[in-house]
């Protein structure tokens, strides 16, 4: 069977410039775009919009949509909608809605699968760097055909899996809030503004030809990274090593430079990055962690998406980064945020790299789910649970 006999409905979402434009004041409303999805944002990171009622009614998000990223470079990403929401989408994502004898989640994990993305790529049309998707063809997607039990069995297997990985997330935004707070409270003190072009320079990545990539790490090579990577290790491949390689250890920041992606920030992953990021290179090294918490400010996030909007392929450059103002702290007040950020950053990285892992196991176990033959309470009781509880 195929996506679309599961479905009830499935639907692009508003205008991001006439129905749905972002706003700097609370309206109450807000709008999920493709950067919250694949940046993984809290509710109350979404930008806030102007809707009609008609529209608000008709694209409110409620608890079992899934919403899916139709174009850039996270093209397919998608999030399930676990309780109604005060908020739209744009027309950058697409709606499904699950006939009700089906369960929502078992759909949510049909697109998490490898068998998914490989689909998602058959599908791509446009650019390399700016691909889309036509609605129709995701809904011909080859599905398994369970019936709502199996579909339960699988959704209550696979949702503990999830609940650690969301419980992670909470608590890195609760740090990234932590980090925030700190450097907001200095500012009220003694502080002055700078361009941001004062705290840092940025290096682009490189591409190497597709006939270099390679399965298998050895000695000759080095971990390729790119921005899908950072969701989960699905497509990991290797180039040679190179000269022509930019590097990045995990505690660096990346920035993706364009495309639906634009603005996104990036680490955990260390080796050599591609095209699409650009590496932020502090002039200072105790600048670093400032620069961390501005870069990940919505503030920032909105600037560079508008600024970036001058072509079809959106992109920032040099006098982008210039032309943005930032308040920073006097000397003792820097030295006092990176006495706590430091640290946090730690953290964070331990809890990006522990997700990465959870995620590797419940796409392991995804495909041997979805087999027919599969005896789902026996997979709970001898193998799931016995040799992967130290996770719980």
């Amino acid at each position: 069977m195929k996506l679309k006999d599961l479905i009830e409905s499935n639907n692009t979402g508003l205008d991001a410039i006439r129905r749905a434009p972002i706003v700097e004041y609370d309206t109450g409303i807000r709008c999920l775009r493709i950067g919250d999805i694949s940046n993984n944002r809290p509710f109350n990171e979404w930008g806030y919009t102007e809707v009609e009622d008609n529209n608000y009614n008709k694209f409110q998000l409620k608890k079992g949509d899934i919403i899916v990223a139709r174009t850039g470079a996270t093209i397919g990403v998608n999030k399930y909608i676990d309780k109604e929401y005060k908020s739209v989408y744009n027309n950058g994502l697409i709606r499904i809605r699950v006939k009700k004898e089906n369960n929502p989640r078992y759909v949510y994990y049909l697109l998490q699968s490898n068998n998914y993305k490989d689909f998602i790529k058959t599908i791509s049309m446009g650019t390399s760097t700016q691909p889309n998707m036509q609605m129709n063809d995701l809904l011909n997607l080859e599905v398994p055909n369970f019936d709502r039990d199996k579909q339960d069995k699988i959704v209550n297997l696979l949702g503990s899996i999830d609940k650690k990985i969301e419980l992670n997330h909470e608590i890195n935004n609760k740090l990234r809030e932590l980090c925030k707070n700190n450097y907001l409270g200095l500012i009220e003190k003694n502080c002055h503004k700078v361009s941001l072009s004062e705290l840092m320079d940025y290096q682009g990545g490189s591409q190497p030809p597709a006939s270099e990539f390679q399965k298998e790490k050895h000695e000759d090579n080095i971990r390729f990274v790119q921005i899908r990577d950072f969701e989960k290790d699905s497509y990991v491949c290797y180039i040679p090593n190179s000269t022509k390689n930019k590097l990045c250890n995990k505690d660096d920041i990346l920035m993706a430079r364009y495309g639906a992606s634009l603005g996104r920030i990036c680490y955990g992953l260390s080796g050599a990055y591609n095209v699409a990021l650009a590496k932020v290179i502090p002039k200072k090294e105790e600048y670093k962690e400032l620069l961390r918490v501005i870069l990940e400010s919505d503030d920032f996030y909105n600037y560079i998406n508008q600024v970036g909007q001058r072509s079809a392929q959106a992109g920032f450059n040099a006098g982008d980064i210039a032309g943005y103002t930032v308040i920073i702290p006097d000397e003792n007040g820097l030295k006092e945020f990176n006495s706590i950020s430091k640290s946090v950053i730690d953290k964070r990285l331990l809890i990006v790299e522990e997700n990465r892992k959870l995620l590797e196991l419940r796409d392991t176990l995804l495909p041997k789910l979805m087999n027919n033959n599969t005896n789902y309470d026996l997979w709970r009781r001898k193998k799931y649970v016995k040799n992967n509880d130290k996770h719980f």
